[in-house]
């Protein structure tokens, strides 16, 4: 881990990446989606982007419904009194000011708080747990935030009073993870949080004696009704403008806990440093278009905006960086059979880095995923070490110190002369199927 001195200097050659992360969480902070602090965020970025010498800096808003965090406590109640670590989920409905009070129903996976009979939980509050483990690609977090997006809705059809989950994280801190749950089509959300992954083992502990076992809980978040959010565009423009664009991305917001340094302040200085370095030897042929994208955390909202306001723009390729600021380590690529050379090439150039070609098909990400989904555009991921990622990843800990300068640069390099490669060929990119 890199130490705070180290973070604010850093490696001379990461510094416009550094400098970005750094200006970023520190002349800015938080950035929740909706709120003053992401509109700061969107003013700074603008004018970021043009003193770097972007060109067509502009913003693009949209509406959200408008969320905010409140009280947040909780408690075992018996058979011992124990406090505990807690957070409220994104949208998370709200308890009586007072909290609620009941017995705590302990489920080992989020497949046998299907299982639980219907009504089983009135009254009661439900705890799921789960066994994500740290891994280089961050395998686990889809399948198992799967218990943060539906279990709040799961629980409320069991007619549970509110729902606690373990983080979906990997570290062993008493800091609790934030994340987004999935609003329910009809009435009010469930009260919904996740306790540190000590004070879950430490339930996990007191279910296995048997005994039964009461809890508290108070959260008080409150949603604000629509505020409008938005995107930040800019370009580097190509010398052919009859060339269809690569487009870059990463997310301008935050959660409310930490800094977002690597969630995903990281990922908007990679993108931006390696856009200026491809093209530091000259203009490039193909325009690269760079997309910080507002209140992705909250739901994607960013990158559906973009899709919808872009829908008939053409685009070549699409790239994404949003999982920290650790080394790349593969390539993977989603490109139609006519541009494998191009692929290639790609994968040659990043082989000489120690990257290698993945098989696979590249996720792209929620700010890049819509567009080309829509386009059914080629897609690029450069993979990042995941390994760290998730001790960090929507706590109060993700802090500017957890830069490495060296694994940023090392992005930068990767990024960079993908972007130099696809920025100087001038031949069609085809759509994917």
């Amino acid at each position: 881990m890199a130490s705070p001195a180290c973070a604010a200097g850093g490696d001379a050659r990461s510094s416009q990446a550094l400098s970005i992360i750094t200006d970023l969480t520190t002349d800015v902070g938080q950035r929740l989606g909706g709120t003053d602090r992401e509109a700061a965020a969107r003013d700074w970025a603008v004018a970021r982007l043009r003193a770097l010498g972007f060109a067509n800096v502009r913003t693009e808003p949209f509406p959200i419904a408008g969320w905010v965090r409140g009280e947040e406590k909780a408690a075992i109640t018996a058979p011992v009194p124990q406090k505990l670590a807690v957070t409220a989920l994104g949208y998370s409905g709200a308890t009586p000011a007072q909290g609620v009070t009941g017995e705590l129903v302990y489920f080992p996976t989020l497949a046998a708080l299907k299982l639980a009979p219907e009504g089983s939980l009135r009254g009661k509050i439900a705890f799921v747990d789960h066994a994500m483990k740290a891994a280089q690609d961050g395998g686990g977090y889809g399948p198992f935030g799967e218990a943060r997006r539906q279990g709040p809705t799961i629980a409320a059809a069991k007619g549970a009073s509110a729902l606690l989950i373990r983080s979906i994280g990997t570290d062993h801190t008493r800091s609790p993870h934030t994340g987004v749950t999935r609003r329910p089509p009809q009435g009010e959300p469930l009260p919904s949080g996740a306790v540190s992954n000590p004070d879950a083992d430490l339930i996990a502990r007191l279910a296995a004696k048997g005994q039964p076992l009461t809890a508290s809980l108070t959260l008080t978040p409150r949603f604000t009704g629509e505020v409008m959010s938005g995107n930040v565009i800019a370009e580097l423009p190509g010398r052919d403008p009859k060339l269809a664009p690569i487009l870059v991305a990463c997310h301008l917001d935050s959660w409310d806990l930490g800094q977002g340094a690597i969630d995903d302040a990281s990922g908007c200085g990679i993108i931006t440093a390696a856009a200026l370095e491809a093209a530091r030897s000259g203009q490039l042929a193909r325009t690269i278009r760079v997309l910080w994208a507002g209140t992705e955390e909250m739901g994607g909202f960013g990158g559906q905006a973009y899709a919808k306001a872009h829908a008939n723009d053409p685009h070549a390729v699409v790239m994404e960086s949003d999982t920290g600021a650790d080394r790349v380590f593969r390539f993977l690529f989603r490109m139609a059979p006519q541009d494998k050379p191009l692929a290639e090439r790609i994968g040659a150039e990043l082989a000489k880095m120690g990257i290698y070609t993945g098989e696979g098909t590249p996720e792209g990400g929620e700010d890049v995923g819509y567009i080309a989904e829509k386009q059914k555009l080629a897609v690029i991921d450069l993979n990042q070490d995941m390994t760290r990622y998730f001790d960090w990843h929507h706590t109060p800990d993700d802090t500017l110190d957890k830069i490495d300068p060296a694994q940023l640069q090392q992005n930068v390099d990767a990024w960079a002369a993908v972007l130099k490669i696809l920025g100087s060929y001038t031949g069609t990119i085809n759509p994917v199927g």
